[in-house]
């Protein structure tokens, strides 16, 4: 197969076996949606929506989370990692948002990489999943798939992005980048498929015989 015949396969099988595609990460509005992606650097979107509904019953805003202490929310998200640092850049950045954008979630990605804690993938995943702008957020498991998948030598996700961007229309790429989780929790896993296993990785390269060495995003 070819790559453009790999990138067809994979998204009419993906396609097919998830229609539908809904956000992992539970959430009622902008700044949850934001805010729960945040937490979930490093952290199962599992995990984080147990921890979220407490969160967001004391600051569902802005305005509310900024005048929580950051020891109160802190204390709330340690489950999810990195605790301190998370919960210093939720206080500050929802601060921000009240003071520089009116208290919305802006919507552009130079104005949330703004934001302290907010990198290019949690701002692709609010425009894509948020705003439902065209974006395609890459994480170290879709950069591992598209990897195993030939779909990209990409030494880190930025690059795995671009080369996805290129080979998938535009339109796809929203409910792709949610596929490519889907099925990777499922089917490809870390460690339960090593590009041998699991049937994409099969009928994509069906006479592959050795595990696939991937590089580390």
């Amino acid at each position: 197969m070819l790559k453009k015949q790999r990138a067809d396969y994979i998204l009419k099988k993906l396609t097919e076996m998830y229609p539908d595609t809904p956000v992992p990460l539970s959430h009622q509005n902008m700044f949850e949606l934001l805010i729960a992606v945040l937490l979930s650097a490093q952290c199962t979107d599992e995990r984080v929506n147990k921890v979220t509904p407490k969160l967001f019953n004391l600051g569902n805003t802005p305005i509310k989370m900024m005048n929580l202490p950051t020891s109160k929310i802190e204390n709330i998200i340690k489950s999810c990692g990195l605790a301190p640092k998370k919960s210093s850049n939720i206080s500050n950045l929802s601060k921000i948002i009240v003071n520089k954008f009116n208290s919305e979630v802006p919507e552009s990605f130079e104005d949330l990489e703004s934001l302290p804690g907010v990198g290019h993938k949690t701002a692709s995943v609010v425009m894509s999943q948020g705003f439902g702008h065209p974006a395609f957020p890459v994480d170290t498991h879709i950069h591992r798939l598209s990897q195993r998948w030939g779909l990209t030598r990409g030494k880190n996700v930025n690059e795995t992005e671009k080369d996805l961007k290129r080979i998938f229309p535009k339109e796809s790429w929203n409910k792709l980048h949610l596929q490519f989780i889907y099925y990777g929790r499922s089917y490809c896993t870390a460690r339960g498929c090593d590009g041998t296993i699991c049937e994409i990785c099969r009928v994509c390269f069906p006479n592959r015989k050795k595990s696939i060495k991937v590089n580390k995003a």
